[in-house]
């Protein structure tokens, strides 16, 4: 059974860099044909898919949101990291990750979800 846990900060200011990471277990996050990925939900909307990282390490992201995320990993810990600089209020969110079992947003294992809240 897969397992993920997010992890980080809950509450930032506006303009600091959120970074977020999510522990992988039961699987290896290099197993292939698996993508891990990001997907957050502000409060009273619906869900927005951030990106994900592939079993190869290949990355893509939501175009709305590229030029300020970056998706990494540490295989030796089993571990994929969020990071979305220059925050604005407009990020507070839930922010959960998941396993892609497709490539295409067929997201089959999630995490319980952490909140984020930008305020000043």
């Amino acid at each position: 059974q897969v397992q993920l846990q997010e992890s980080g900060p809950g509450l930032l200011k506006p303009s600091q860099t959120l970074s977020l990471t999510c522990t992988v277990s039961g699987g290896s996050i290099t197993t292939n044909y698996y993508y891990w990925s990001w997907t957050r939900q502000p409060p009273g909307k619906g869900l927005e898919w951030i990106g994900y990282i592939g079993y190869s390490g290949s990355t893509y992201y939501n175009p709305s949101l590229k030029s300020h995320t970056s998706i990494s990993r540490d295989t030796s810990k089993n571990q994929f990291t969020l990071e979305l600089s220059s925050v604005t209020p407009e990020d507070t969110a839930v922010y959960y990750c998941a396993r892609d079992s497709s490539g295409y947003g067929f997201l089959d294992y999630w995490g319980q979800g952490t909140q984020v809240t930008v305020s000043s």
